[in-house]
């Protein structure tokens, strides 16, 4: 039986681009280019008449951009959408995440050009990006403002008086990662009483703008994190590029360069570990959605060592991969939706013991 065959739509204003982006997909028999749309308006009409498995889209574009391109499609007839980007400055990166807020699932770089050392490894994790995309169930979206309002104080569970002071929050995110992010750090206090170190795993070159966007979109300073930086409270720190975040026995940030785990670097499992290792159950450990199982069993870990571990629910995770390999490992004590999160974390940080 011959394999199923993913079914693009490219949407993108540069011919050249397009015209690129068309051979590339056509020249692999594992897709079929069904469609080429111009901008955003050509893009909502054909998706009305025929359904791809997966957009490629495209951000700035005259008529309708790929942000209200994407809000339409998701509100309307869902599909797996995926942004590129031909910028690498952190402006221009972060309408990508604004675009994935409204719906896209990832977001890929187009700008290595052809005979370039980059171009063949870009083209690679193009293709696995859509092909991946291509096979989550996406759900229709309903328009909602820009910017998240700190969540209720009673959309958490019932919480436990904590025995100790919690020093640290660690948190493993993957794909569909950025817009959880961004909910869940706008929930928190402007005072919230500890620092929290952030794994997400996204393309290579797009965490500035990530860092930046969240920043200005949630109130929590999030940075990318150096080698022996001191954490401070009610700032968020993300692992860099292609490199471990963990803690050491001072508290201070460790990056490492040592194997992948689970095929990735930088890797939740090595950044749970050594929080359970040095901070133990004065931390808090959480995983959000994602593919793979990536810091499931490392948050088992965290857990057994007295530790409170969350876990993102299905109904509100893009994929269901990592938090749900932790929940059938009975690695979380609590399984919630990013707005409970945000409120449990701040009773349970910024409540003393």
């Amino acid at each position: 039986m011959e394999a199923h065959r993913v079914k693009v739509l490219i949407v993108e204003d540069s011919t050249v681009v397009r015209l690129l982006l068309t051979h590339l997909l056509k020249s692999d028999p594992d897709f079929e280019v069904i469609g080429t749309a111009n901008d955003g308006e050509e893009a909502v009409a054909f998706v009305a008449r025929q359904m791809p498995d997966v957009i490629l889209m495209d951000v700035h574009m005259p008529k309708l951009d790929g942000i209200e391109a994407t809000r339409r499609i998701m509100e309307t007839q869902p599909v797996p959408i995926v942004m590129t980007s031909a910028s690498m400055a952190p402006n221009d990166i972060s309408w990508t995440f604004t675009a994935m807020q409204a719906g896209a699932l990832a977001v890929v770089d187009k700008t290595a050009r052809m005979g370039s050392p980059d171009f063949d490894e870009m083209v690679l994790r193009l293709k696995q990006t859509l092909r991946l995309m291509s096979e989550v169930k996406v759900v229709r979206r309903w328009n909602r403002p820009g910017k998240n309002q700190p969540a209720k104080d009673g959309v958490g569970p019932p919480l436990p008086t904590p025995a100790v002071q919690v020093r640290l929050v660690a948190i493993g995110v993957s794909t569909g990662g950025p817009p959880v992010l961004q909910t869940l750090l706008s929930g928190l206090p402007k005072d919230f009483a500890a620092p929290l170190l952030i794994v997400q795993h996204i393309t290579p070159g797009f965490l500035t703008g990530l860092t930046e966007w969240l920043t200005q979109t949630t109130g929590i300073p999030t940075q990318i994190a150096t080698h022996g930086l001191q954490p401070l409270p009610g700032r968020a720190y993300m692992a860099p590029d292609d490199a471990h975040m963990g803690i050491d026995s001072s508290g201070r940030i460790v990056l490492a360069k040592t194997e992948p785990e689970n095929s990735l670097r930088p890797a939740v499992s090595y950044l749970f570990r050594t929080v359970t290792q040095f901070v133990g159950r004065q931390a808090i450990g959480v995983l959000l959605t994602g593919m793979g199982k990536d810091g499931a069993a490392d948050l088992k870990l965290l857990r057994q060592c007295g530790a409170v571990t969350i876990a993102q629910d299905k109904e509100s995770s893009v994929v269901h991969g990592m938090p749900g390999e932790a929940i059938a490992l009975d690695a979380a004590t609590y399984v919630l939706p990013p707005e409970a999160i945000a409120v449990t974390l701040a009773r349970l940080v910024n409540r003393r013991p």
